[in-house]
Parts: C-alpha cells; sequence; structure tokens
C-alpha cells in the first residue's frame, strides 16, 4: 500500500516559539539511491524538501536538523543536496568514519554539517565500535554527535559514553527496547550532569511497548528527565517516520506534537528544548 503523508489541517494546540528548531528529521531528493547495508527509501512519494516545508508550515517550524537516513549509508551526498535545499534554516548531522579525509571534513563542514551519527541498531552504517574514532574527528571539527542504541544496554555502554568528549545527544528517547530501570534514569542524569550530554525527545513510537496515542511508557522517562534538566533536552518531529509502512500507521503529526510537548514541567522549559538549547548544541544562530 502507498503511504500518505499528512502535511496539513488543525494546527496543534501547543503554539511553538520563535524560532522552533525540529531536531530530528530525515528528508530524500531524487537521484539518491540507497545503499548496500541499509534500509530502501521511504515508501510513497519521496519526502523531499517541498513535502517538509508544508509540515514546518503546519506545526509552526522554523529550523531544522536533517539528519542522514540510515538507507544512504556512509554516502552523504543527498544530505548535502537537501542542506542546500533547505538553506540558512538548516543543520546537518552526517554518518562518517573514524578514517574519512579532512578534505571530505571539510565539505561537508562548508555545506552546513555540524554533527555525527552513531546507529547501534539493524541499517545503521556505524556503530558504538567507531565511537572513539568518531569522537575525535567530531572534536576536532567543533561538531556535536548524535549517539543512538538499545537504551536498555546503557549501563553496559557507560564507560565508553563517559569518555566522549565532543556534546552529544542520547537519541530517540533513549530506546529503552527492554525495559528502563530506576538506574538507567540515573545514568542518563549522570551523564547530562557532565555538562556535554543533552536528550532527544522524537520517535517515541519506536521503542514504545504501551504504545499511542499517549505512549506512556515513553512520557513516564521524559518527564523525568525534563524535570531534571530542562535546559539539556532537544524535539524533533522523526519526520517522515520511516518505521511507518502504511497510511493507517503514520502518525498524525499536531497529534504527536502536542503529545510530545505536553510532557515538559512549563513553558519555559517547553521554549528552550525548541529554541535554545538546539541553537547551542547545533550552532544555530541565537534569536
Amino acid at each position: 500500500m502507498t503511504i500518505i503523508r499528512k502535511l496539513s489541517g488543525t494546527s496543534p494546540k501547543t503554539k511553538l516559539p520563535r524560532g522552533a528548531v525540529d531536531a530530528q528529521m530525515h528528508m530524500y531528493l531524487p537521484g539518491f539511491d540507497a545503499q548496500e547495508g541499509g534500509p530502501p527509501l521511504p515508501g510513497g512519494s519521496l519526502p523531499g524538501a517541498d513535502q517538509y516545508r508544508r509540515l514546518m508550515q503546519w506545526i509552526g517550524i522554523e529550523r531544522v536538523v536533517i539528519t542522514q537516513g540510515n538507507a544512504h549509508q556512509f554516502d552523504n551526498r543527498n544530505l548535502v543536496a537537501c542542506l542546500k535545499e533547505m538553506g540558512d534554516v538548516a543543520k546537518g548531522v552526517a554518518v562518517i568514519k573514524p578514517d574519512e579525509t579532512d578534505a571530505e571534513l571539510k565539505k561537508l563542514s562548508d555545506a552546513g554539517v555540524v554533527g555525527a551519527r552513531i546507529m547501534d541498531l539493524p541499517g545503521g552504517a556505524l556503530g558504538l565500535s567507531g565511537l572513539e574514532g568518531v569522537d575525535a574527528r567530531a572534536q576536532s571539527l567543533g561538531w556535536m554527535m548524535a549517539v543512538q542504541f538499545n537504551g536498555s544496554d546503557l549501563l553496559k555502554h557507560l564507560p565508553h559514553l563517559e569518555k566522549i568528549r565532543s556534546n552529544w545527544v542520547f537519541d530517540h528517547h533513549g530506546k529503552f527496547f527492554d525495559g528502563v530501570s530506576n538506574a538507567h534514569i540515573d545514568a542518563v542524569k549522570g551523564l547530562i550532569d557532565r555538562g556535554n550530554v543533552w536528550f532527544k525527545f522524537a520517535g517515541c513510537y519506536e521503542s514504545s511497548k504501551s504504545g499511542g496515542p499517549d505512549y506512556e511508557d515513553i512520557a513516564a522517562v521524559a518527564r523525568k528527565i525534563a524535570a531534571h534538566a530542562p535546559e539539556r533536552i532537544v524535539w524533533g518531529t522523526n519526520w517522515p517516520h520511516n518505521l511507518a509502512k502504511t497510511t493507517e500507521e503514520y502518525p498524525q503529526d499536531a497529534r504527536l506534537t502536542d503529545t510530545v510537548l505536553g510532557w515538559f514541567p512549563n513553558e519555559r522549559a517547553r521554549d528552550l528544548a525548541l529554541v535554545e538549547n538546539p541553537q547551542h548544541l547545533f550552532g544555530f544562530p541565537a534569536l
């Protein structure tokens, strides 16, 4: 079945502040094939810049971080093209190898890339085995890192994560696929308190066991982290919701926006996550 992505409708009840940043999404332009090792390109009409601009207008987003999709693995050409298409409102997070050439990294930086992605889950191009090497390259460039893995293994990986010197974000609500304990929550808080770690609210449906529309299991963790360190949260739509394979499975973005933004303790915490925090982490100009 062909996916139809809803791109307009009743606006979210939550009014996003001026300069709001979508810190997690993917975009695909024609002419860039999926690469071996990754998933296929998204189904339906290719979710490119024109579709995303409609979503921005609908939700109230003004700036965006485009993350390299798994379909393109280490081939960042689509990402570079998307950044050029979106212009100054966009920054990028690429996938690089620890031994990437200086010339390639400069080209990515010049295009608007400000970060490197680690994805230690099926389909990811580079897992935690590349963490140390990518961290060294990111730090030399002043880039951040987006790190994603099964968060239920957090305690096992903690010694390595504590050695990261770059600014980095613990992706997708931590993705606690196999359960989350108080020890996991304390570990997340401890990482955040180190001063170079953020926590991303995005893609709650990817790891929720309780499911929508409220995702109460994800909400319970999100509320604790947001109350502990509102200055360390960023938010993203996770558009175009690549795990959805049918129109029926596809999230309603306005409703999802209201749900997730409702997990912040107050309006100030929400505004931090939408504007000031991503400005700091991704290098957007301050308003």
